[in-house]
């Protein structure tokens, strides 16, 4: 994207999804009002941005409506084009995500965050907001046997923190330990102690929802944390994806799923301790798991592209 078509992006992104003056536009982009309406008509002559007429009874207000009423969560719906790629998709959703949770954080906030495709990418988007006395921490391991997960992970708690100058707590554990016995032992130890109970005072927690299948295959399926003989256990336990690397069925139940003994995210039933929970979701694959997450009852708020929204709301029984 050229450096117009950005600024015009910038500028549209501004005034037609959060609201902003024209004037309030140009000075934070440094530019004059004649210029930001110039740009908000490329932003249109271009296709950046897609005006159409709904039906009342098909708005996106509706549809945000009826899923925060049908689960009980607070929905942020995000326009997409429907020629736009799954990359431009998870593009544009992370866009709005860091711009939300940005204005969510406040002075003193601890934010739980967890490493993942869509996570990267909303961080990638974050900018400078100082949060004076703030906290980012990891929330699963990121380790498995082939890597230590420390870039991946690594970088995206470092971008967190780094946007809100924020203090920084990684999570030194494997995603899976290979024993339960294991993962007592290092749950004892003062060190892994201390990360846990800043877990525990999360005032807001950042995730998306992995998913088995899809175009854009989720880290923890793609990058060797699982081997065969998992997976084949997660196909026999009916998992639809997971939630912080806790696995979930269509039905959103958990708790007697093998594997989860040995993982190292919080499970549902921890992370509904967190006041503020924002579920990150861009692709139509990520519908069964998402779906399940919403069941288990584990965000209250859901930033999402509108078709993905539009297929949650068709496909749900």
């Amino acid at each position: 994207m050229r450096k117009n078509e950005h600024t015009a992006y910038e500028a549209a992104l501004l005034y037609y999804f959060q609201g902003e003056t024209m004037e309030a536009i140009a000075r934070r982009l440094g530019v004059s009002r004649s210029t930001v309406s110039r740009l908000l008509s490329e932003a249109r002559e271009t296709g950046v941005v897609k005006i159409s007429l709904q039906d009342p009874g098909t708005t996106p207000e509706s549809l945000s409506s009826d899923l925060g009423h049908e689960f009980g969560v607070r929905v942020h719906l995000v326009s997409v084009r429907e020629s736009d790629t799954e990359v431009r998709r998870l593009d544009l959703v992370a866009r709005v995500a860091a711009r939300l949770v940005a204005s969510w954080m406040e002075p003193g906030t601890v934010l739980g965050i967890a490493w993942g495709t869509t996570i990267a990418a909303v961080t990638q988007h974050l900018t400078p907001h100082p949060c004076p006395e703030s906290a980012v921490v990891q929330l699963n391991g990121a380790a498995n046997a082939n890597t230590s997960g420390v870039n991946h992970a690594g970088a995206i708690v470092a971008a967190a923190a780094t946007a809100f100058d924020a203090s920084m707590h990684h999570f030194p554990v494997p995603a899976f330990f290979d024993y339960t016995t294991t993962k007592e032992a290092m749950w004892r130890e003062r060190s892994i102690r201390r990360v846990l109970a800043l877990q525990r005072r999360a005032d807001m927690a950042l995730f998306g929802v992995g998913s088995l299948a899809g175009g854009l295959a989720s880290h923890v399926y793609a990058a060797g944390y699982l081997d065969d003989e998992d997976m084949e256990t997660l196909r026999r336990e009916k998992v639809v994806g997971d939630v912080c690397t806790v696995m979930l069925r269509a039905d959103g139940s958990y708790a007697d799923i093998p594997l989860n003994e040995r993982t190292t995210g919080p499970r549902p039933h921890e992370l509904k301790l967190v006041r503020r929970r924002v579920c990150v979701v861009a692709g139509e694959s990520k519908v069964p798991a998402l779906r399940a997450a919403l069941r288990a009852g584990t965000i209250t708020d859901l930033i999402i592209d509108e078709d993905t929204a539009g297929q949650l709301r068709q496909h749900h029984p």
